[in-house]
């Protein structure tokens, strides 16, 4: 049936709740527009008339077609070149989603992120629904076709198998500079010591590439092996200015909610390397150089104004 323009006005209405839900579910920009899409083409085809609640109608169906987008996703990173990571998302994109409470902002934290690969589909629907859209255990049963018990029994063991047993702590704007402009000066001073001094003694560093950018197929484990590891990044060569395409600013930026470093070459987003940060120090360093994953920060990155770089002409 065709829609009449209040039935599209009410999918666009509904559009920044779906974006929000798909992109913690599948980690993609790309893969949640198309998610996003494809309720729309169903919302299209349904008889709207007879949809009691188009909200919780608009709900299961992006959540299902994402479970099943999961189920597929996993065949498909068993061949991806190198590390996995979620898409990095700048502050202020409404793809982030609601970010009124702890448990909101933590949600969509980079590290909480990278935490939910490690969960079942069914698991990640619970968890992102129940933990950063606040729907209720009988709202996610009909959702997902359980029981209450089953929902509440699925949350439960999602929240287990996200929590580190690490004290995270809230990070203003502030201290995001002060983090970034500490870490850079590590990075960029040419010595291992500064930076083992600021990581954690079971730290990590992982980069994604996407086969496109050089980035090592495991993690650096450790702080010595880590800080190793930085100190080589942020040494100029020109082989690396010739690999970025230029020698590329560096900014602080927060970025799903936590400390980043950007780096910026004419304009463009080349890299963002999210610090996860505890009471302890730097427990992950995580990159994403991959440009396919950077096509909407360059965008947002173009329209905002982030301040000053930290580090000019890095490399």
């Amino acid at each position: 049936m065709a829609l009449t323009f209040s039935d599209v006005d009410r999918f666009e209405a509904a559009r920044p709740r779906l974006e929000a839900i798909a992109y913690r579910m599948l980690g993609s920009v790309s893969e949640a527009e198309d998610a996003v899409q494809e309720t729309y083409l169903r919302w299209q085809a349904a008889d709207v008339g007879r949809i009691e609640v188009p909200e919780a109608w608009l709900t299961k169906v992006l959540t299902n077609h994402c479970l099943n987008q999961l189920t597929s996703a996993r065949a498909r990173r068993e061949t991806y070149v190198g590390q996995w990571l979620p898409e990095p998302l700048l502050e202020g994109d409404p793809m982030l989603g609601p970010a009124e409470t702890v448990e909101q902002r933590e949600s969509v934290s980079y590290a909480v992120m990278v935490l939910l690969e490690r969960l079942s589909p069914n698991e990640r629907a619970v968890y992102v629904l129940r933990e950063a859209f606040a729907y209720s255990h009988r709202e996610i049963a009909e959702i997902l076709d359980l029981s209450e018990a089953a929902s509440q029994q699925i949350f439960h063991r999602a929240k287990k198998h996200v929590a580190q047993g690490r004290a995270r702590v809230e990070i203003d704007e502030a201290a995001v500079r002060r983090i970034v402009e500490e870490f850079l000066a590590a990075a960029t001073s040419g010595e291992t010591q500064p930076l083992i001094e600021l990581l954690t003694s079971d730290a990590v560093a992982v980069g994604d590439g996407g086969g496109k950018v050089p980035a090592r197929a495991s993690a650096f484990e450790g702080a010595r092996a880590v800080a190793k590891f930085l100190r080589g990044l942020f040494k100029p060569a020109p082989a690396k200015r010739d690999l970025a395409g230029g020698s590329p600013d560096l900014y602080a930026a927060t970025v799903n909610g936590g400390p980043a470093v950007v780096a910026v070459v004419d304009g463009r987003v080349f890299g963002i390397m999210c610090l996860e940060r505890t009471q302890d120090g730097i427990v992950a360093v995580r990159s994403q150089v991959n440009p396919d994953k950077l096509e909407r920060a360059t965008q947002r990155w173009a329209a905002g104004d982030f301040g000053p770089p930290v580090v000019t002409e890095a490399l």
